[in-house]
């Protein structure tokens, strides 16, 4: 089988594979992503690979924009969506760069490669009545009860991720002070403010939730299931899809409802756009963005109800 590739600028030969793993260790350790990228990114160039070896016995460094369009042009007629296959040009993208990064290779070839433009997904969102509804349901002192709602409000309250959520440890949270120390992507820490109502929530499920769930007095994970293990995505999502039915919504929900309603909300209610880019935790602005769509629809949808002539 072939697997190996000559490189000119080092003058020596490698193995692709090798280069590939070289590639998700720096990812990993130098750039700090999470478990879930790195798996796409193997994934996406895995299936790279293989089409270049299955097709032609190229070294990367004869791969040029043609071969790159003809295997992008695989892809769609394969059936890939134009998401994944943007996606799948990240990949590459980041990888052509670290090989010429590292000196493996001396010209990049995915730069004259244009980025598939993809329609705008403006993420589902609640109304503020529905948040309303949703964080009144868990109600009464067992400690499940708790959890789930001191997890929702404080979900609500900051708009972090769900593996940011999950991820949580006690040592972050300072309710004195109300504030909680998030790790983002790329291991990012940042402070956000909490709310009274989530300050109490979590006082609660401190005091009277969480120290009967809890198996071994060393367990850090701020929220664990019923074995006292720390929660997981899916455990997350399993309680949100169950405590919406419950609450009579029956849109189509996922773990990250709560952040883009929060998003959401402040931007509605007058929160300037860098604020809420901080306090999400996005890298460039253009990202939080999408959330003034989704304000100026309702402010549309506002106008039309209400004006007298509209």
């Amino acid at each position: 089988m072939w697997k190996y590739i000559v490189v000119p600028a080092k003058g020596a030969i490698f193995v692709v594979d090798d280069l590939l793993q070289e590639f998700l260790i720096y990812l990993q350790v130098e750039k700090g992503l999470a478990k879930n990228t790195l798996v796409a990114y193997e994934h996406d160039l895995k299936k790279f690979i293989s089409y270049l070896k299955q097709e032609k016995e190229l070294a990367l460094n004869e791969i040029d924009k043609n071969f790159l369009a003809a295997y992008f042009y695989f892809l769609r007629k394969r059936g890939d969506s134009p998401a994944s296959t943007a996606r799948e040009l990240a990949s590459l993208r980041g990888f052509f760069k670290f090989l010429c990064m590292e000196e493996y290779l001396e010209t990049n070839p995915t730069i004259y490669i244009e980025t598939p433009k993809l329609p705008q997904k403006l993420p589902r969102v609640l109304s503020e009545e529905e948040v309303e509804r949703l964080l009144e349901i868990p109600q009464g002192i067992a400690p499940l009860t708790l959890r789930d709602r001191a997890m929702l409000e404080l979900m609500y309250a900051t708009g972090m991720r769900v593996s940011e959520l999950v991820n949580l440890t006690i040592q972050q949270l300072n309710l004195d002070f109300a504030y909680v120390r998030c790790l983002g992507k790329g291991n990012k820490e940042r402070i956000i403010p909490l709310g009274s109502q989530a300050v109490k929530s979590l006082q609660v499920y401190l005091e009277k939730g969480r120290p009967l769930l809890v198996k071994n007095p060393r367990e850090t994970a701020l929220f664990v299931n019923h074995h006292g293990r720390g929660i997981t995505r899916q455990g997350f999502w399993k309680i949100i899809k169950q405590r919406a039915r419950e609450a009579g919504i029956y849109k189509e929900i996922t773990p990250h409802t709560l952040r883009h309603s929060f998003a959401t909300h402040l931007l509605a209610n007058g929160a300037d756009l860098r604020s809420v880019q901080e306090l999400l935790g996005h890298a460039d602005v253009s990202t939080t963005q999408i959330y003034t769509h989704l304000t100026k629809n309702k402010l549309r949808e506002i106008y039309l109800k209400t004006h007298p002539r509209a």
